[in-house]
């Protein structure tokens, strides 16, 4: 049965809804983005996992952009974009960060299922909104609380305890989001 999602922006006037999927041997998200502040933008992602909540494949598109971004993952750190060009400046990443949404961060936290008190570094396939602009980025989540994060960008000074619910979709990004 699928769950819906939704966040608005801590500081503006976005909002984001999000229906998640699982059945046996996946789990599917799909996303519409409607972002405000300086730089306004819609964006609507797919993104399907394995049942241990890997990526396999993503698919963005921003609004007023004909141009669809599709990553590709074996679920064992191999990347390829649509036409099955290899992109090894992903290779070894299992999740991927799209900028603009909270929901990405339930990924390494479901996956990772990290005992209270430790920490894991972690690489992922970033994607810029809007630009759509692919790269990799090194984090680290901690789990400080059952249901607290600590999420550190592991290439420059961003720190944010993220709340999250039982199942591990965040309620509170301190400053970015908020789940409705």
């Amino acid at each position: 049965m699928a769950k819906h999602y939704r966040w608005r922006e801590a500081a503006g006037e976005g909002v984001q809804h999000l229906v998640l999927d699982r059945s046996p041997g996946q789990i599917s998200a799909e996303g519409m983005i409607v972002a405000g502040g300086e730089a306004p933008f819609a964006a609507r992602f797919r993104l399907l996992m394995d049942s241990r909540w890997r990526t396999r494949r993503l698919s963005v598109a921003v609004l007023g952009n004909p141009a669809v971004l599709v990553l590709l993952a074996d679920g064992k750190g191999g990347w390829t974009d649509a036409e099955g060009n290899d992109l090894p400046d992903l290779a070894g990443v299992q999740d991927v960060d799209l900028s603009a949404t909270p929901f990405t961060n339930t990924l390494p936290i479901r996956r990772l299922r990290t005992a209270v008190g430790k920490s894991v570094d972690i690489d992922t396939a970033y994607v810029d909104l809007p630009s759509m602009a692919v790269s990799r980025d090194a984090q680290r989540y901690t789990r400080l609380e059952e249901r607290l994060w600590r999420y550190e960008s592991r290439d420059s000074d961003f720190v944010r305890d993220i709340t999250v619910d039982e199942d591990g979709l965040v309620l509170s990004y301190p400053g970015l989001f908020e789940r409705l």
